[in-house]
């Protein structure tokens, strides 16, 4: 199975709550960040819950 890396690139200070816990399931804490992630359904709807905050790349 493939990888993504997602790339925290906004902070995620002022956003909503569940938005905050997305970030932080992915292991994303602070701007920089970044992780490898499995590309399958359950990642990439994390992605699209914050795809403002983040960048990927694979």
């Amino acid at each position: 199975m493939a990888n993504i890396t997602v790339t925290l690139k906004k902070s995620i200070i002022g956003s909503k709550k569940d938005q905050i816990a997305t970030a932080e399931s992915l292991g994303l804490r602070k701007i920089g960040d970044k992780t490898e992630q499995p590309d399958n359904a359950q990642t990439q709807g994390k992605v699209k819950k914050i795809a403002h905050l983040v960048e990927v790349s694979k």
